[in-house]
Formats: structure tokens, sequence, C-alpha cells
């Protein structure tokens, strides 16, 4: 859903709508700063762009240099996702995921690998939109997907409630030798940038897959799927 219009976003801002990305015009001026500030506040990802791409997302034609994407779809809570958690649950966090194609099949492979769920953070990534939903071919509707302000602090939280954080990096330990004992979060970063050091320094152990060929990386969603069927084999 879209909500152009310097005012229809500010009042947007107001509700407990899930609201995926504000498109603003690069360079703000005046009552967009007041704008760009609210929605700082209220943890929603802006990413600044030219006229013509918001002239190009209009519909009303009349965007005012802002426009909002929303959702209904119905975020779980860290809590409700860890409580009542068994001994060898499995949770997946995603570090700077910002192509939905790769988020939309990080769930699809999360769901299906019987993962308790996939935390995404509310700034630097993309949310669950109706295009993610579509490449999770329905996934994004059978699996608790979190959405938190810090990652930093929903990682902490996954240690207090006895999780063992597995960050999967190319320099990592073979993941093939690897003891996943225990409930286990693992962490996939984004295709560019990797798990972020602030984020890989919290967890526990860093995983990597043995690369054979000459290509030095694979899709994200791809060596999520390798990973976490790994660990549920060994289990």
């Amino acid at each position: 859903m879209k909500t152009e219009g310097r005012n229809a976003v500010f009042e947007l801002l107001k509700t407990d709508k899930n609201i995926d990305k504000i498109l603003m015009v690069k360079n703000p001026q005046g009552s967009l700063n007041a704008l760009f500030a609210e929605a700082r506040k209220r943890g929603a990802r802006v990413q600044f762009v030219d006229k013509k791409v918001l002239d190009k997302e209009s519909e009303e034609k009349r965007h005012q240099g802002v426009i909002a994407f929303s959702t209904d779809y119905s975020y779980a809570s860290l809590d409700e996702m860890t409580s009542g958690a068994n001994a060898n649950s499995l949770v997946v966090v995603c570090d700077g995921i910002e192509d939905v194609h790769n988020l939309g099949s990080i769930i699809r492979v999360a769901e299906c690998a019987g993962a308790d769920g996939v935390i995404i953070p509310a700034n630097k990534s993309a949310s669950v939109t109706e295009a993610v939903i579509r490449i999770s071919a329905g996934a994004a509707e059978h699996i608790k997907v979190a959405k938190v302000n810090s990652l930093g602090y929903a990682v902490e939280e996954l240690k207090k409630a006895g999780y063992w954080l597995y960050a999967l990096e190319a320099d990592g330990e073979d993941i093939y030798k690897t003891d996943f004992s225990g409930k286990v979060a693992v962490v996939i970063g984004g295709e560019d940038s990797g798990v972020r050091r602030l984020i890989r320094e919290k967890c526990d152990y860093c995983v990597a897959l043995p690369l054979k060929g000459k290509v030095n990386s694979l899709n994200a969603s791809v060596a999520l799927g390798i990973a976490v069927y790994e660990i549920q084999r060994r289990r």
C-alpha cells in the first residue's frame, strides 16, 4: 500500500501499521526534515532518491517529495519466537538483507527447514511486503518473522535465551566440522557486506561452507539453505 504526501505520511507514522520503507527526495527541506526525524524515531527505513523516482512511483502525482510503503503483515515479537523453544530450536537472523528476492527466499528456506523463526532489523533491511510473501511461496504466512529496532540487542537476547550464535562467513571454520548441539541461531549477512563486524563479534562461532570452484561466494539464500539443512541433518 502506498501513502503519498507529507501530511498523509506523517499521519501514517502515528499508526501501528508496518511501514516497509519511505522514499524521500534527496536533500529534504522544511517539513520533510521533521518527517524524516519522526521516521527515524519510529524505526522506519528511509531511502533518499531522485525526484524522478518518486514521480515514477507516484499514483496520485502529488507526492510532495515523499511516498511510504506499508503492509498489513503481522510481525511476531522476539519473545514470541523464543519463549517455549525446545532444546533443538533453530532461528535465522538476517543482517543487511536488503533485496526482497533474497529475503523471500531466505524465509522460504527457513520455513522448509523447520526453523522457529526469522529475525530482521528495522533499518537497512527488506521488510515483509507482498512481493516477499509471493517470493517465499507463502512461507512468510507460516513462520514467525520478528522485526527488531536493534539487531545487536536481539542477538544478546537470543544468547540470554540459551541460543548459540553462528555467523555464516567465508573465512569461518568448516561447517562440516562444527558441533551444532543445543539451540542455534544462524546469522546470514548481505551478499556484498556479509555479517557486520559488531554483530559478528557478538556471535559465538563463525562458520563457512567450503568452496571448491573459482567463484568465491554463494547467493545468501543458497548458502543459508545448505547451512540449515546440514544443522538439521546432524540432529
